[in-house]
């Protein structure tokens, strides 16, 4: 008896722990909206607090970043070229993660920040090298951490291509930053209704 009990009541603790443990791992039901993307998800609006004091880049402009790059996957790639239209081909780049930062960015990245432990799939680590890189882009570029659209030109074509203007020539990717733009204002609204009442303990959402 006393065996079964032993049983039942770890059993009950492990599918208590069980969201504990994938909730982070899982995509976000609803990732068009700031408060229910984050809603269950503590650790990772710390991480973007935590990079916006230390980057001063707004949480939204991050969100907006990632919605585009990888729909909040840990381990989103490109997908896979086609030969012959169906037999599956490398991929375009070696872009991964949350960030889709490019094997040489990340490698970048560690050594410019002494982050050595870095990993891609990582979601604090992801939106620190988004910090970054704004940052980056910012004392480089001159460009303002809050424009989404601009910033997202220079992540996408990288510092050399923003000042050679590579993305004149490609009017896809003027539109796509416009949408990262504009999600990065419903992201900017939608954090106020989700405001924290103290961000001293960033656990807990007012909705």
């Amino acid at each position: 008896m006393h065996s079964q009990f032993q049983w039942k009541t770890l059993l009950r603790f492990l599918w208590l722990l069980l969201p504990v443990l994938t909730g982070c791992a899982t995509v976000p039901a609803n990732i068009d909206h700031a408060c229910l993307l984050l809603d269950g998800r503590d650790d990772w609006y710390k991480s973007l607090r935590t990079s916006e004091k230390k980057w001063g880049v707004p949480m939204h402009v991050q969100l907006a970043i990632i919605h585009q790059e990888s729909g909040f996957r840990s381990d989103a790639k490109p997908p896979r070229t086609k030969w012959f239209g169906f037999i599956p081909g490398p991929r375009p780049s070696s872009a991964f993660g949350y960030a889709q930062a490019l094997d040489n960015t990340w490698e970048w990245y560690k050594s410019k920040t002494g982050n050595s432990r870095a990993d891609r799939d990582d979601f604090g680590d992801a939106v620190d090298f988004i910090g970054w890189y704004v940052d980056t882009s910012n004392k480089t570029l001159g460009l303002s951490k809050a424009d989404a659209k601009s910033q997202y030109l220079a992540y996408h074509e990288g510092h050399g291509g923003y000042k050679n203007k590579s993305f004149l020539k490609k009017t896809w990717l003027i539109h796509v930053a416009d949408k990262v733009a504009a999600r990065a204002v419903d992201y900017r609204e939608q954090l106020k209704q989700c405001a924290k009442a103290s961000d001293k303990r960033a656990t807990h959402f007012l909705f």
